[in-house]
């Protein structure tokens, strides 16, 4: 090869691989090539997973607003005293789940009433072999644990109690997964005007029972999370969800260390995503390297709840308006004000593989139909 092909090799293999535009690929390529994030546009043709709903009633207006949204649901039923009784819940779940069996999916749940009396595990657990083989995905536990449930001593019965561990095993043996709310926001152990954002402020100061800088003599925060971090270890097979952000939603590097520390735990964002923007405005590179670093462990979730009396098309509004909202936030890079925070909140602009993840893969999977564990 003479000096001067060889040179002209080299400069045209030069100017092929330098342009960080295109990557090396041909113009015509890289034209026709999808953008590495998506856009507002892409929203409903994204296929996607709320994992963290409440459908409290039979009405199909839910349903209606995920189809049009491109959602699958996870509805939760919980033992909360301004829901519906279980049985309506369960009822509910299995009708709405009948009429879309690929759209809604439900969770389980158990009362606590008449905890330490004999017999008491072997109920709950009969009951839950029934709803998973109704088709029930998951089973959750309620803050009641922890915050408000007593033993016959008067003793806060706390998620780590051994009495709980049988129902414990027979979760993990029936192949579902546990979804553990346990303690509350970071936020409700401080004054209102120290909380960082005004949903907080008017949750708990419509809720006092809830809000336990009022309640001193109460378990502490710290308390909280430490049983609970104990419950997951001594659990090591049990699939364990963390609903909303694991009660760590105020810190994503102390998230990242329990999801470092308990490889079987994944936690949904569900009634959290203020906490981080709040974040987000302070650096958004650290919060948007979170979502990167542990995509695999991230459930995109919302609380939305539709209760028996409420209004079907105010319903699919908020719905859509949530679900918009946090698109623009975590797959886009568009701003938009967060009035809870009174901010301008500049979006994530997740890579697409990422969003995927978050929006409907990690869900699918730790919700996947029941294979009872052996």
């Amino acid at each position: 090869m003479t000096t001067a092909l060889r040179a002209l090799l080299l400069c045209l293999a030069a100017g092929f691989l330098s342009s960080p535009a295109r990557g090396g690929l041909p113009e015509s390529a890289a034209d026709n090539a999808e953008p590495d994030t998506y856009a507002m546009a892409d929203f409903s043709r994204v296929r996607k997973y709320d994992a963290h709903v409440h459908a409290n009633g039979k009405d199909a207006a839910f349903l209606e607003q995920a189809r049009a949204d491109g959602f699958e649901l996870m509805s939760i039923n919980v033992d909360y005293p301004e829901f519906p009784s279980l049985a309506v819940q369960h009822a509910a779940a299995l009708a709405l789940s009948k009429r879309d069996p690929a759209r809604f999916h439900w969770a389980t749940t158990f009362s606590m009433k008449g905890f330490g009396a004999p017999g008491w595990s072997e109920r709950v657990n009969a009951g839950l072999a029934r709803d998973t083989a109704q088709g029930a995905r998951a089973v959750k536990i309620w803050k009641n644990v922890g915050m408000i449930e007593k033993d016959a001593d008067g003793k806060l019965i706390m998620l780590d109690t051994p009495a709980l561990s049988p129902v414990a095993e027979q979760i993990r043996a029936l192949g579902v997964a546990l979804i553990g709310h346990q303690g509350e926001p970071h936020n409700c152990w401080l004054p209102l005007e120290r909380m960082t954002t005004d949903n907080d402020r008017e949750y708990f100061a419509k809720h006092p029972q809830y809000h336990m800088y009022l309640h001193p003599d109460q378990p502490s925060y710290e308390d909280q999370i430490a049983a609970r971090d104990r419950f997951v270890a001594a659990h090591p097979q049990l699939r364990f969800v963390g609903a909303h952000m694991g009660s760590l939603e105020y810190d994503v590097d102390r998230l990242a260390a329990f999801l470092d520390r308990f490889p079987n735990a994944d936690v949904d964002l569900a009634a959290r995503m203020s906490q981080v923007q709040y974040q987000s405005v302070r650096d958004r590179q650290k919060v948007r390297d979170f979502f990167i670093r542990y995509q695999d462990r991230l459930l995109y979730g919302t609380d939305l709840t539709f209760g028996p009396d409420a209004d079907p098309a105010g319903f699919k509004r908020e719905a859509h308006a949530v679900w918009t909202a946090d698109w623009r936030y975590l797959a886009t890079d568009e701003t938009q004000q967060v009035e809870v925070l009174h901010a301008q909140v500049p979006g994530l602009a997740l890579p697409r593989a990422v969003v995927d993840k978050i929006y409907y893969a990690n869900a699918a999977r730790v919700f996947a139909p029941v294979k009872a564990a052996r």
